[in-house]
């Protein structure tokens, strides 16, 4: 069944299911505020909020989940989470830019962690509001310290970003020596002693209230691992008479973005077997996605995030809490109760999983050169519109037929499933939206939509730009009540209800 479809459907949940079943609507928005367009769902990012918080009254943890800004722009998301309970949401700002805009959006800054690469403004600003800095070296303690005495500020919380954890023994088996992946985020374990030193040398400047750390890996062991040497050198800091009360585990949480867990095997072995050339290619002109062919073996490692994941967002918190520690062997939630630490999350793409959806109208339809039984599909928009495949997310996008198109003359026939290449409004031949082929349940027409399911996280607006004059993606956050959807532009929403129910 090598040329049967070969999909990678969306997870949808509601109330994102119910907004794509409401086609006309969504063509209302494009006909109004134009293609590409993307749509929020705020309530949906409080809901998860509130699951993260679940998790920690299962481990009778106390804590904050901070949302990192990161992961979308929107004003709308923002203001929501700022609706919050100020004691367990808060927000991870990355720039002076993020910080300014958190504040703006209702955040008070006991509310914000500031996180990232910092120059003096952005430091400035977090110390002057009151916010909690996570500091990757010494040099930047310096720094903030410095700021803090020239300009008389309040003393400063701060955390302490660690890096290149390693383990000896325990479960790794004695005498193993396990060292964590590198990082150009926080301090190397080995030279704590450096940020340690510099915190004595200030303490009419900072306070430290915690340990950080940020680890690129799904690995659950690693991250326990990382999460039990925080908690014993926590025991450390307070031996020096230091007064740490936090660990602060960062993000990486992650979401599922297909539905089915043999569409997204079997599309990973297709990949493999188009690789070696023993199957039909899948890609625009063979793109293998990190995959190559070295004399009938398949090498390289796919740049592909795992789009159907059984264990995610908060999900993957709980697992994580759950699972015995490397050296310890207890799980990190009983050791943080045992240590009376406090836990911090970051959750970027988790915490806006189902929040939003972005959509393309179909602007033209035409057979490919090299292959007749192919389609180009042109889209109004590009490739920065929606960055999935930036960012190594493979999903399919949902179809929606504009009402009445069936009829017209000059639309192709709708026929069964058929694969398509999804290709942008620019002037370049590298501006496709996927470079795979995706399976639709019949040929697009212009004037149809496409709806990319699930894009509130990175995909949305993270690399979105202006290029050719061509219009970036408008936001819009909708909401539910009196039975239809209600709308308004991103930067109008507040999480203010009028006496009918919605959005004032």
């Amino acid at each position: 069944m090598k040329d049967a479809p070969l999909y990678l459907r969306p997870r949808v949940d509601p109330p994102l299911a119910s907004l794509l079943r409401d086609a006309p609507f969504l063509h209302a928005l494009c006909d109004a505020l134009g293609s590409p367009l993307n749509v929020l769902l705020p309530e949906t990012v409080a809901e998860n909020a509130e699951r993260f918080r679940s998790v920690y009254r299962r481990h009778h943890l106390a804590g904050r989940v901070y949302f990192a800004h990161k992961a979308n722009r929107s004003s709308a998301l923002v203001r929501r989470l700022a609706a919050c309970d100020p004691a367990a949401v808060g927000i991870d700002v990355a720039s002076l830019e993020e910080l300014r805009h958190a504040l703006g959006c209702g955040f008070t800054g006991e509310r914000v962690m500031a996180t990232g690469p910092k120059d003096r403004d952005f430091l400035w600003l977090a110390a002057r509001v009151g916010a909690t800095v996570n500091l990757d070296s010494a040099g930047e303690l310096e720094q903030l310290a410095h700021l803090v005495r020239r300009y008389r500020l309040g003393r400063v919380d701060v955390l302490v970003r660690l890096s290149e954890f390693e383990s000896d023994g325990g479960r790794t088996g004695a005498g193993t020596r396990v060292l964590s992946r590198r990082s150009r985020f926080g301090t190397p374990v080995g030279r704590a002693g450096e940020v340690w030193e510099a915190l004595e040398r200030h303490p009419d400047a900072v306070e430290l209230t915690g340990l950080a750390y940020h680890l690129d890996t799904t690995a659950l062991e690693e991250k326990a691992r990382a999460l039990e040497r925080c908690v014993l050198l926590m025991d450390e800091c307070r031996g020096r008479g230091l007064r740490p009360r936090a660990v602060d585990i960062g993000g990486g949480f992650g979401a599922g973005y297909v539905a089915d867990a043999g569409e997204w095997e079997r599309w990973t072995t297709a990949l493999s077997e188009a690789v070696l050339g023993v199957r039909p290619p899948l890609t625009w002109r063979g793109h293998g996605y990190g995959l190559r062919n070295e004399g009938g073996t398949v090498r390289g490692t796919a740049a592909l995030y795992p789009a159907h994941r059984s264990v995610a967002g908060p999900g993957y918190l709980d697992a994580l809490l759950s699972r015995p520690a490397p050296a310890l062997g207890r799980p990190p939630a009983t050791l943080l109760l045992e240590h009376l630490n406090d836990l911090y999350v970051e959750p970027g793409r988790a915490l806006v999983d189902q929040c939003g959806l972005s959509l393309a109208r179909v602007l033209d339809v035409r057979p490919t050169g090299d292959d007749p039984t192919r389609h180009l599909v042109r889209l109004g928009m590009n490739a920065g519109d929606v960055s999935l495949e930036e960012h190594g997310v493979l999903v399919d996008p949902v179809l929606l037929p504009r009402a009445g198109a069936a009829g017209r003359r000059d639309a192709p026939p709708g026929g069964g499933p058929v694969g398509v290449h999804l290709a942008g409004n620019l002037c370049l031949e590298a501006d496709l939206i996927t470079r795979r082929v995706v399976y639709l349940p019949r040929l697009p027409r212009a004037g149809d939509l496409l709806a990319f399911v699930n894009t509130a996280g990175y995909a949305m607006d993270f690399h979105a730009h202006h290029a050719q004059r061509q219009p970036s993606a408008r936001t819009v956050a909708v909401t539910r009540g009196e039975g239809a959807w209600r709308w308004c532009p991103d930067e109008d929403y507040w999480p203010i209800t009028d006496p009918q129910g919605g959005p004032s």
